[in-house]
C-alpha cells in the first residue's frame, strides 16, 4: 500500500492510546509525539505537523467531557486533522475538470505538464487505460520534441494498451503536432484526447512559454500536472509554479510505492489548493489509483475504503457476467472448477492485491508482506495453467473424487507443467473456496446465509456478486494473511459490518 510505513507508525500510536487503561495528558503526548514523528520522517512540513498537533490537543481538551469516549474523541480528531492537511480546501463539486466531469461522446482535450523524469509519459498511458476501462475512447499525442526517444517510448506505451497515438520524427513545433493530433482524432470520434507535452524544470522559462503555447493551440478542458512524489515538501514550489503559469486543474503524483517522502509531496501539493485527482503506485498500467481524501486517510489508518473497494468489484464483475443458473447451482452447492477459473480471472483484472485488501476495513497496513502481491500473482497464474488442461467434464464437475483420481492428477499436472503437489495445492485451495461459498452438509455457507436486502453503501451490487466478491477476497490472500486475519470466518464478519449488522 502507498505510505505503508507512515500508516503502520500512526496506528500503532492510535493502538497505545486504545491499551492505555487510562488515557490522561501523558499518554496523549507520547501519542501524538509518535505521530508527529513519523509524519516528520515522511518529509511533511515542520509547520504543518505543528499545526496538526496543536489542532488535536484543543480538541482533545474541549470535546472531552462527561459519558465521552476520550480513546476516541482522539482517533477522530488524528482523522479529521490528516484529511484537512491532505485536503486542497476545494470543493470537488465546484471543480469543473473533475474526472467524472468528462464527457463521453463529446471531444475531452487533457494536456498533461511535469518535470523532467517526474513519469509524465509513463502516466499519460495509465490515464487513458484508466479511462478506456470506463468507456472512453482515448487517443495519445506526443507534443515533446525536447527529450529523445520521447515519441518512442509513448509509441510503445499506446501500442501495449491498444490506443491510438500521433506524433513526428520531422517536426520541431510542439504546438504545430499537438493541434494537428487533436484535430485529426476530434475527427476521428476520439472523446478524450491526451496530450504529453516536454518535461520541464520551474527555472527554464523558454520552456514555460512553450508550454504556453501548446495550451493556446489545443485549448485544453483540462492541464493536469504530474508531480514525483520522491522529492517530498519541495513539491510546492514546483506545484505553484506550474499553477502559475497555465491553469492546473488537478495533480497526479506519481512514485508512491513505497517512497519515504510521499506524504510530504501529498501535505505540499495540497497546501498550493491544487486538487490531487491521482496517485501512481508503480511502473504497471492497473498501478494507478483515484485521490479521495477520507478514503486515502481511512487506507492509511486501516479503516479501509468500503466505496473504492465496491467500484473496482464493479470494474471486474459486471452484472450480467453472473447468470442465474449459475447462481442458483452454487446455491445448491454445485461450485465448479470453471466458476472457480472465472474468479480467478477477475481476480487478476482487480490490479494489485495490497492495494484492493488495503480497502478493507480491519486490514493491518503490516499484513501484507513485501513481494506479496507478486506471489500472489504467480500463485493464481500457476492454477489457472492447470485448469486450461483440464477437459470440459473435468471443469464441469462438481466431484472432488473425479478430480482426485491419480491419472487425471499425473495427466493435468503434466500438460500444465507443473508437479502433482502443485496440482494438489490446487484441490486444496478449490475445496477450501467451496466450504466458504456453499458450506458444508449442515449449510453456513456464505451464500446460504446471504441475507436478501443490503444496505445502501452497496448501491446497487447484485447481492450475487458480492459474495462471490467475499469469495474471491479470500482466494487472492496469501494463506498466512488470510490465517492474521481470522480465516475465512473473519470475511463473512465483513460481509455483515458492510450490511450495517
Amino acid at each position: 500500500m502507498v505510505l505503508q510505513e507512515l500508516g503502520s507508525q500512526i496506528s500503532k500510536a492510535l493502538a497505545s492510546v486504545q491499551e492505555a487503561s487510562v488515557v490522561d495528558e501523558k499518554v496523549l503526548d507520547a501519542c501524538l509525539k509518535e505521530i508527529s514523528t513519523a509524519l516528520l520522517q515522511a518529509d511533511v512540513n515542520i509547520k504543518l505537523v505543528f499545526n496538526m498537533r496543536s489542532n488535536i490537543k484543543k480538541r482533545v481538551d474541549s470535546d472531552t467531557g462527561a459519558g465521552l469516549n476520550k480513546r476516541k474523541i482522539i482517533e477522530k480528531a488524528v482523522f479529521d486533522e490528516l484529511c484537512s492537511m491532505l485536503n486542497s480546501g476545494i470543493d470537488p463539486k465546484d471543480i469543473k475538470t473533475k474526472k467524472q466531469d468528462l464527457k463521453k461522446g463529446k471531444p475531452n482535450v487533457v494536456m498533461f505538464v511535469g518535470l523532467q523524469g517526474s513519469g509524465k509519459t509513463t502516466t499519460c498511458m495509465k490515464y487513458a487505460h484508466f479511462h478506456k476501462r470506463k468507456g472512453f475512447k482515448p487517443a495519445m499525442v506526443c507534443a515533446d520534441t525536447f527529450r529523445a526517444g520521447a515519441f518512442d517510448q509513448l509509441k510503445q506505451n499506446a501500442t501495449k494498451a491498444s490506443i491510438p497515438f500521433y506524433g513526428s520524427y520531422s517536426e520541431t513545433d510542439p504546438a504545430k503536432i499537438a493541434e494537428v493530433g487533436v484535430n485529426k482524432f476530434k475527427e476521428g470520434g476520439r472523446d478524450l484526447i491526451i496530450v504529453d507535452t516536454s518535461g520541464r524544470h520551474k527555472q527554464e522559462e523558454a520552456l514555460f512559454e512553450e508550454m504556453r503555447q501548446v495550451s493556446a493551440s489545443v485549448q485544453p478542458d483540462l492541464v493536469i500536472f504530474v508531480m514525483d512524489g520522491s522529492i517530498g515538501q519541495a513539491a510546492f514550489d514546483q506545484a505553484k509554479a506550474f499553477k502559475d503559469t497555465v491553469e492546473v486543474g488537478s495533480v497526479i503524483i506519481t512514485k508512491m510505492d513505497g517512497h519515504a517522502k510521499g506524504g510530504g509531496a501529498l501535505s505540499a501539493v495540497a497546501a498550493t489548493k491544487s486538487p490531487i485527482m491521482f496517485l501512481g503506485t508503480g511502473e504497471h498500467m492497473d498501478e494507478f489509483e483515484g485521490f479521495e481524501t477520507k478514503a486515502f486517510v481511512g487506507r492509511l489508518l486501516g479503516k479501509g475504503d468500503w466505496t473504492g473497494f465496491m467500484d473496482k468489484i464493479k470494474d471486474v464483475v459486471p452484472e450480467d457476467s453472473m447468470k442465474e443458473e449459475i447462481m442458483d447451482s452454487i446455491q445448491k452447492g454445485n461450485f465448479t472448477m470453471r466458476i472457480l477459473k472465472d474468479q480467478l480471472q477477475n481476480i487478476l483484472k482487480m490490479g494489485p492485491v495490497g492495494q484492493v485488501m488495503g480497502m478493507i476495513p480491519g486490514f493491518a497496513n503490516n499484513m501484507m508482506p513485501k513481494g506479496s502481491d507478486k506471489q500472489s500473482e504467480v500463485r493464481i497464474k500457476k492454477f489457472m495453467t492447470m485448469m486450461d488442461s483440464m477437459t470440459e467434464k473435468e471443469l464441469n464437475t462438481n466431484d472432488i473424487k473425479l478430480l482426485q483420481q491419480p491419472s487425471r492428477m499425473a495427466r493435468i499436472s503434466r500438460g500444465a507443467g507443473h508437479r502433482p503437489a502443485d496440482y494438489q495445492e490446487l484441490l486444496e485451495e478449490f475445496k477450501r473456496l467451496k466450504m466458504l461459498i456453499c458450506g458444508g452438509k449442515g449449510g453456513g455457507g456464505m451464500m446460504k446465509n446471504m441475507p436478501k436486502n443490503l444496505q445502501k453503501g452497496m448501491a446497487g451490487m447484485n447481492p450475487h456478486n458480492m459474495q462471490m466478491s467475499m469469495a474471491q477476497m479470500s482466494r487472492m490472500l496469501p494463506p498466512n494473511v488470510l490465517k492474521q486475519m481470522g480465516g475465512p470466518a473473519a470475511l463473512q464478519g465483513l460481509m455483515r459490518q458492510m450490511e450495517g449488522k
